[in-house]
């Protein structure tokens, strides 16, 4: 289970996201920006998570990670969906994430998304009608006052620490999404074998950016980054699914976990089949009973 944490003591709050930021770079299995997972065991996929803690909840009760064949993949955990009128509070989300990673630090893999990103390089995103990196800096401040600069500086420390994707050697790969097939001649196929470099993250022309903002491909693009990198499945987020899950093609499985429809996938990692028959295993957040002491 998470350790506790005080989420308005900025050294707890520190010290937490940096703890983590050192776990995810030393994860045994971590080369370059990727995690590459045993084709053993199982791993949950959840989609983009926007600061719905009620879904992270089921979603970590039913991965089992006191299991240690199991895995448990996380993504684009900030920026809440939909305008409410208060403070964007979404580092809560990150650093709870963080704390799962000090818990289970060789099974949780919070992976790198469009949102994290741009909050980390403080690059402007609008969605419905806010400036969403604003909101959360502002949220952070909120709550730290004098001490933001530190927090700051720990929550984009744990940002860059978050492996691009995660893979397995039977085939399966987990990022949030994949670059427009219009920028495959400038994109670097190499960047998952290699550590990230600020060319990679700092404009929409870097391969970081090209990756997790990409969202027009081609069944010949999939295809051929498939045999590039040894992959039978792509699990992506960065889409709206109306139904929490939903099969783009063959190869390629779009998932969300912050709505009322929500999923979560277990994925069988000694035998990726196809997207059509691994969405039938596809579990709805809403059929997952909670303890209000589970919360």
């Amino acid at each position: 289970m998470a350790h506790s944490i005080n989420y308005s003591d900025s050294v707890s709050v520190c010290n937490t996201l940096l703890s983590a930021a050192k776990l995810l770079h030393a994860n045994t299995s971590r080369k370059g920006c990727t995690h590459h997972i045993p084709s053993s065991g199982t791993v949950w996929v959840s989609g983009d998570l926007h600061d719905n803690p009620f879904n992270l909840s089921k979603i970590i009760k039913v991965a089992d990670l006191v299991t240690s064949s199991n895995h448990l993949v996380l993504q684009e955990i900030i920026h809440p969906s939909g305008e409410t009128g208060r403070p964007d509070l979404s580092f809560r989300m990150l650093v709870r994430v963080a704390s799962l990673v000090i818990s289970f630090p060789e099974q949780v893999h919070p992976i790198l998304a469009n949102h994290e990103l741009s909050q980390a390089t403080n690059r402007a995103i609008t969605k419905g009608g806010s400036e969403l990196v604003g909101k959360f800096l502002s949220g952070v401040e909120h709550v730290f006052g004098k001490n933001t600069s530190k927090v700051i500086e720990a929550i984009n420390t744990f940002i860059f620490a978050m492996p691009l994707a995660v893979q397995s050697e039977s085939g399966l790969m987990c990022c949030h999404s994949l670059p427009d097939d219009d920028d495959m001649e400038l994109f670097d196929t190499n960047i998952l074998h290699r550590e990230l470099t600020e060319k990679d993250t700092m404009n929409r022309s870097g391969s970081a950016c090209m990756l997790v903002w990409g969202r027009r491909q081609s069944d010949k693009q999939i295809n051929a980054l498939a045999q590039t990198w040894g992959v039978k499945l792509f699990c992506l987020g960065h889409a709206w699914v109306p139904e929490g899950i939903e099969m783009a093609s063959e190869k390629v499985l779009l998932l969300n976990s912050d709505h009322a429809n929500g999923v979560v996938m277990p994925v069988d990692l000694s035998a990726i089949k196809n997207a059509g028959t691994t969405m039938q295993s596809a579990i709805k957040l809403s059929s997952i009973a909670m303890d209000i002491n589970e919360c």
